[in-house]
């Protein structure tokens, strides 16, 4: 007779046992040894010693899938397998009950304290040998549940069959299964706090995905990657440095180039490799940024609505694959950057909203915890399991897989309780106050901890209004980012290009008005995605006039662009004047690249790059006021826009020449700081870029001529719609 009560049998039976390793597994009940397996559709069940495979005794049936058996011969704790018996098939496993825990009394106290910053080689699911077995440890938090399994093909997707173990307060549930290994499917079916059946759940911590609409998580090895980056890591914080000349290359994997001959599919981790590192590298670009590659549900969103943090999307290839692409950056030397999401995620059934039966990633109030704007959940930065899962997350990609920067998305929602919410729809904070305070010490410490555990890496935030000190030091009250996108400055100068020059002349404060504030943050001069898609058009389709005017007005606007104090990002398609508006869902127009125009642009973007790494003055002092000078600010009637650019340690500066308007400007005087030759290091209006090859016969000699308050001045050709860069040899 069994043991067990008729209700521990029918918890067991009806998988809402709260313990089952109280009560399956091995047990010494009255000095005797006993073992119980739970094996739903087993005809029978033999169990074996670990050691010498002989067959200790038969389980007995207790009807449901439950077995039991006493060892009498056995004195002491001993290692069996399972032979299990099912409609003539034998199998044989080890029993997941018999197992210890796997997490260690640390992990659980730096769990409950939201303290783990390797959170990420505790929970999920971990190929592992435990106990001298091979097998897959599963752990998620879910305090609230009543009962946590882990369904997968290798149970039938039973969630009566792996009931998880309970780690006291910290609200985490574990279990080990034996025998099974890396590429299983598997999901977490959870009860609710009142025994509710919820929708089965993705691993918030799943490091592989099924391929959407498919939901499920895969099980990837972390280990065994053989990185071969270890002089790319020790050199690339000067890459990412203020001093340095940082050009980014923002890319949506699903659109940059796709392959027609198989179906117009995108193109796998491998095949970028080659073909994405290789065209980056020809464009002299120093780094990659890729728009969000953690596994999402719909492709719409283009990853700014993710459900698998941990996961690189399966799109494109394995998780494996997926460090060959960062691997083929780094030995590339280009660095390769992440747009991160921790603003947000949708409310999928299988995500993370209401995971456990309650709102536990989310605030319960959706005055807080529903975003407006993109029909999503906003993340509970107060809750310490919350903010420490985000971390960690951080320091996932940054530590697991080399990545050399995060991008954080929408960074000015989290700042604001009230962003886009009409008055009622808000909750303030505790002072009364519009701001996140909880998501403000979010961003402080999750930048503080990045900056202190991993070495060479940027933080660099989408941060769309004024808010104070965003690049500034945390301890100070900033938040701690190394890097914003300055997106006042975009926004100006955009619209100023969108007026036809001859009423340029009306909006001149549109191109100046950046420099008032240009030295208040590290400031990178976004051109992105956001600027090409939703009716906006394509950065040429932007530009005024007809033809070569649009194309000349582009040139121009990108030399004033690589001119002016901040690092560079460019948008694919841009750095060729791709002619539509970017779809996520077609290949850039990589034919337009037969037109000469069109490579021109291309030719001119690969130009600047050179130009800006090779000249100290265009990069050195990129975020101090020292490194800038106007010589003619207010030229107004002419359009005009002229510089200096100055490096460190006295460097030779070098001059910049906006003219903004079709107008040839001849025999132009304009002040230069020395006398002595003055190179024309680039022209917008060459003919190799599609121009008509006015300019200056490769530089000019100064004149001792005062003019724009200097001693000295060179009197040059300004071609029409034309950016000139000159440097003192």
């Amino acid at each position: 007779m069994t043991t067990l009560t008729k209700a521990e049998i029918a918890a067991i039976t009806s998988g809402t046992c709260h313990d089952p390793f109280a009560r399956l597994g091995l047990h010494q009940i009255a000095g005797t040894w006993v073992v119980r397996a739970y094996v739903p559709g087993a005809d029978r069940i033999d169990v074996l010693d670990a050691a010498t495979a002989r067959r200790i005794m038969e389980l007995t049936p207790h009807g449901d899938g439950l077995f039991e058996g006493v060892a009498a011969r056995r004195k002491t704790r001993f290692a069996y397998v399972l032979r299990i018996t099912t409609d003539g098939h034998i199998w044989e496993t080890e029993d997941p009950y018999a197992f210890g825990p796997v997490m260690g009394e640390l992990d659980e106290h730096l769990i409950g304290e939201g303290a783990h910053h390797q959170l990420w080689r505790v929970l999920g699911a971990h190929v592992m040998i435990h106990e001298g077995v091979a097998g897959v440890h599963f752990a998620v938090w879910a305090p609230n549940a009543a009962r946590v399994s882990v369904v997968g093909d290798f149970n039938t997707w039973d969630g009566r069959r792996h009931v998880m173990r309970r780690r006291g307060a910290t609200g985490v549930w574990e279990i080990f299964i034996p025998r099974i290994g890396e590429g299983e499917r598997y999901k977490y079916e959870l009860l609710g706090p009142d025994g509710t059946l919820l929708p089965q759940k993705a691993d918030p911590f799943g490091f592989g995905s099924e391929h959407p609409p498919a939901q499920a998580s895969i099980v990837r090895r972390l280990d065994g990657c053989d990185w071969a980056d270890a002089d790319w890591l020790a050199r690339r914080r000067k890459a990412i440095a203020v001093d340095a000349p940082v050009s980014i290359y923002e890319v949506h994997l699903g659109s940059w180039r796709r392959v027609p001959e198989d179906g117009n599919r995108p193109m796998s981790y491998d095949e970028l490799a080659h073909d994405l590192v290789g065209y980056v590298k020809y464009l002299g670009f120093t780094h990659i940024e890729l728009m969000p590659i953690s596994e999402f549900p719909f492709d719409g969103s283009w990853g700014y609505q993710p459900v698998g943090l941990f996961a690189p999307t399966i799109r494109h290839g394995t998780l494996a694959e997926f460090r060959a692409l960062v691997a083929a950056c780094h030995a590339a030397g280009i660095g390769l950057i992440l747009d991160w999401v921790p603003g947000h995620f949708p409310e999928d059934a299988h995500g993370l909203g209401r995971f456990d039966g309650t709102a536990l990633y989310e605030h319960a109030d959706r005055r807080e915890g529903f975003h407006p704007d993109w029909n999503t959940l906003v993340f509970n930065y107060g809750r310490r399991e919350v903010a420490n899962y985000l971390t960690a997350n951080a320091l996932y990609w940054l530590d697991e897989h080399h990545i050399d920067g995060l991008r954080v998305d929408a960074v000015a929602s989290m700042l604001y309780r009230d962003y886009s919410r009409k008055d009622g729809e808000w909750v303030p904070n505790q002072y009364g106050g519009r701001e996140n305070l909880e998501a403000i010490s979010f961003l402080q410490s999750t930048n503080t901890t990045v900056y202190a555990e991993v070495d060479g890496v940027a933080m660099i935030a989408e941060e769309s209004t004024a808010f104070p000190g965003v690049t500034g030091m945390a301890n100070q009250g900033g938040l701690g980012f190394g890097y914003k996108w300055n997106m006042g400055w975009m926004n100006d100068t955009l619209r100023y290009m969108a007026e036809d020059p001859i009423n340029r002349k009306y909006h001149h404060d549109k191109m100046t008005f950046g420099l008032h504030y240009a030295f208040s943050e590290n400031f990178v001069l976004p051109i992105s995605h956001d600027e090409v898609v939703h009716g906006k058009g394509s950065l040429l389709d932007k530009m005024p006039g007809d033809g070569a005017d649009k194309f000349a007005n582009l040139r121009a606007y990108l030399g004033f662009m690589w001119g002016h104090p901040g690092k560079k990002l460019l948008f694919m398609g841009c750095e060729f004047a791709q002619g539509r508006e970017w779809n996520h869902n077609s290949s850039l127009d990589w034919h337009l690249l037969d037109n000469d125009l069109h490579r021109g642009v291309q030719t001119l973007v690969r130009d600047l790059n050179a130009t800006y790494r090779a000249v100290p003055a265009l990069h050195e002092l990129d975020t101090k006021a020292q490194g800038f000078d106007w010589v003619e600010g207010g030229a107004v009637a002419e359009s005009l826009f002229i510089w200096l650019r100055l490096g460190k340690d006295g460097s030779k500066p070098a001059l910049v020449i906006c003219n903004m308007t079709p107008v040839t400007r001849h025999g132009r005087r304009v002040g230069v700081p020395a006398p002595g030759f003055w190179a024309e290091r680039l022209n917008t209006d060459a003919a190799e870029y599609g121009g008509s090859g006015l300019g200056n016969l490769g530089g000019v000699h100064s004149e001792d001529v005062a003019a724009s308050g200097r001693p000295h001045s060179i009197v040059v050709t300004v071609p029409p719609l034309a950016t000139l860069i000159f440097t003192l040899d």
